[in-house]
């Protein structure tokens, strides 16, 4: 019967330090991570890669390509609103400055 309380009480408390780190974060980091969000929300964002590999015998071209589009730019919604309610859901407090006063930030 001990026995099993040991990997009941492991998973609840694992379950424990996985909820706690979801609580909010100090408001700087919430601004500073929800930069991205505004960012995705004003176009698609695209990656091309390049690069020539060898086996030893053989020399090949390597390529790749990816687009990403975020939900918040299809529905065509306003950075900044994007922004305000990132640092908001994060934090739990309004950013300290909007988003277009933001180190870093370019529209």
């Amino acid at each position: 019967m001990i026995a099993r309380a040991h990997p009941a009480l492991a998973a609840l408390l694992s379950l424990g330090t996985g909820v706690a780190a979801c609580g909010p974060v100090p408001v700087d980091q919430a601004e500073r991570s929800c930069l991205r969000d505004a960012r995705d929300a004003t176009a698609p964002r695209s990656e091309v890669a390049l690069g020539v590999g060898t086996d030893g015998d053989d020399v090949g071209v390597l390529a790749g390509f990816s687009v990403s589009v975020s939900s918040d730019y299809i529905r065509g919604r306003d950075p900044a609103v994007v922004f305000h309610d990132c640092v908001v859901r994060r934090s739990g407090q309004v950013p300290t400055r909007p988003l277009h006063e933001q180190p870093g930030y370019r529209s």
